[in-house]
């Protein structure tokens, strides 16, 4: 090679090594999968899911409808033309006469259904507002349980690699010994069924871990393929002692306080309802520019007509007769009545479940503590079967494989029982309003 040709190739090996470098320090951070702590996932689940979002806007919306209400008092001025001809004397355009120029103002001084009214609207902002902190507790528990299951798979799916590992081993093993005439072909057959029994759990683990990544995907809007759970990220769950809490979440709960603001605020629509029969005051005031065109000076006396008018003063009414409004308002009073009987049942309901929560947490800690003695029995009994064997006693593969897979299966059921304590301490939780703070460190 000459002399030039062997430096271009240097030179070229050199800028694609440096070309890859650049390429890997500019690989997306998605690539990269890194442990996503419990606090933050919840961060971002609360920024990014749909179901917080909506709840919001309608919190937006109730808030909307109330300023509605309230800006009632203030006079709406409109102001605009009335132009046409006229033959004969000039009638009224859409309840004004035809003028150049006019500007209108009008706004309730005295309504005695307009103070329930924006009562009503009040209190279905409340109710906004803590159906949206219900929704960001449901966000924050739904987060919570999918880390944590996401994690149980995780941390199953690395011991079940290796058991399938030594299930590998032991059917290469077992497969040896039948060559060699030592074992029948049924031993060789319980081995391979053995390692597919292995086998089947880990593919069963780890379609579970990647729905469970999906599904923390859409909360948190991460990529799915980064998402890496954080071993010590889930904070200690509290145990459930406290003998009032299901009174306690039945007055804290969100759900309840929504559903009890709702019912308040249907009573007082229904009283504005029936307010609407008596008398109202209102503000109104007009100014207006009249044309000479509308022969308006043909029905005034000599030199009475005035181009520039003006009327500000009070119009009050008395309605007497309404029967629409009258079955309007008995309906309202029906629909006070359900709100009000679908908040009891909402606070039954709530506590009710809490105490279901509490007795489930109880047996499920016992379970918890049978399943642990049970894995530490079958545990040891491996490590005893595994000793023996390397001693020389008579401890065949097929009861080592059987001690290795009742071990595994303690294993499974300590996990399955441990996140069966966990989805219950958190509904519990959720049920007491602790759930934000316990997760987040914030009330």
């Amino acid at each position: 090679m000459k002399p030039n040709s062997w430096c271009v190739a240097r030179a070229q090996r050199a800028s694609f090594a440096v070309l890859l470098l650049l390429l890997l320090l500019l690989l997306p951070t998605s690539l990269r999968a890194e442990p996503v702590t419990l606090k933050h996932a919840v961060e971002l689940a609360l920024k990014h899911a749909t179901t917080s979002g909506i709840a919001a806007a309608d919190e937006q919306r109730a808030f909307a409808n109330y300023r509605e209400l309230h800006n009632n008092y203030i006079p709406q001025v409109t102001a605009g033309a009335g132009l046409g001809w006229s033959y004969g004397f000039p009638l009224s355009l859409e309840g004004a006469a035809p003028s150049l120029f006019n500007i209108n103002a009008q706004s309730p001084l005295y309504h005695f259904e307009l103070k329930d009214f924006l009562g009503a609207a009040r209190a279905e902002t409340a109710g906004a507002s803590l159906h949206n902190k219900d929704q960001r507790n449901q966000v924050i528990q739904d987060t919570v349980l999918s880390y944590a299951e996401l994690q149980k798979w995780e941390q199953r799916l690395a011991h079940l690699r290796e058991t399938e590992a030594d299930a590998q081993k032991m059917q290469a093993a077992v497969a040896q010994r039948v060559k060699e005439g030592i074992d029948s072909e049924l031993e060789n057959t319980r081995a391979r069924l053995s390692a597919a029994r292995v086998h089947l759990r880990v593919t069963e683990a780890e379609g579970a871990a990647d729905v469970l990544r999906e599904r923390l995907s859409k909360l948190t809007g991460l990529p799915a393929s980064s998402i890496q759970t954080e071993n010590d990220s889930l904070p200690a769950l509290p145990a459930a002692s406290d003998p009032d809490a299901a009174s306690k979440a039945a007055d804290s709960n969100p759900g309840v306080q929504a559903a009890v603001e709702h019912a308040r605020a249907q009573y007082l629509r229904a009283r504005g309802e029936h307010k609407l029969w008596m008398p109202s005051l209102d503000f109104a005031a007009q100014y207006a520019v009249l044309s000479r065109f509308n022969n308006f000076q043909n029905f005034f006396q000599p030199g009475s007509f005035v181009r520039n008018n003006a009327t500000i003063g009070g119009v009050i009414r008395f309605p007497f007769l309404n029967f629409s409004q009258r079955s309007h308002a008995e309906a309202a009073d029906a629909d006070a009545l359900k709100a009000s009987k679908q908040a009891e049942a909402a606070r039954n309901q709530v506590s009710e479940e809490t105490l279901r929560l509490q007795r489930t947490v109880s047996q499920m800690q016992a379970a918890r503590d049978v399943a642990q003695l049970e894995f530490e029995i079958a545990q040891k009994n491996l490590e005893a079967v595994q000793t023996r064997m390397d001693s020389g006693g008579t401890i065949t593969l097929h009861d080592l494989d059987e001690a290795r897979a009742q071990a595994s299966e303690r294993f499974i059921s300590l996990q399955d029982v441990t996140f069966e304590l966990e989805r219950a301490q958190v509904g519990l939780l959720r049920a007491t309003g602790d759930l934000q703070g316990w997760v987040l460190g914030t009330p």
